[in-house]
């Protein structure tokens, strides 16, 4: 395999990230739709869906405060709404509602057409390794302070 002829690496992470979440912003703002952050909090829900806040936090990768501000932007809208768990009413679970439900299933149909274009010229073999790389960073960098 060739050396690619740049390696700066985390510039380029962060570089392509912040150009990939503009556009996509845009695209979502162009559409009078969802924030990138919002749809992930559908996606979770999707799946998790009653899921406490801070497990959705922590899925998402974001401070608790950050989630308590997104929560509360998403449930002025309806997207989502906060239940006090059964066990503990101190604790607060999320729900989609039928709204946040349409805009998951709305949501889902442009991440189609983003990973197209994020897959675009490129064969599966070599998505597989850029996948593979990216999920890495996960497990070389956990959460929390350098040790």
């Amino acid at each position: 395999m060739s050396v690619p002829p740049d390696r700066r690496l985390v510039f380029l992470l962060n570089a392509g990230n912040r150009r990939v979440q503009r556009w996509i912003e845009a695209a979502m703002a162009a559409k009078g739709g969802l924030t990138a952050a919002q749809s992930g909090v559908l996606f979770f829900l999707g799946q998790r869906d009653g899921a406490l806040i801070g497990e959705a936090a922590e899925a998402l990768d974001l401070a608790p405060s950050a989630m308590t501000g997104l929560v509360d932007r998403m449930t002025r809208v309806d997207l989502v709404e906060r239940r006090a768990d059964p066990a503990d009413g101190r604790a607060m679970r999320l729900y989609l509602t039928d709204k946040g439900r349409q805009a998951r299933e709305y949501a889902k149909g442009g991440l189609d057409s983003i990973n197209t274009n994020l897959t675009d010229g490129f064969s599966d073999d070599e998505i597989a390794v850029v996948a593979r790389w990216l999920m890495s960073l996960q497990t070389k960098f956990p959460k929390g302070e350098p040790a």
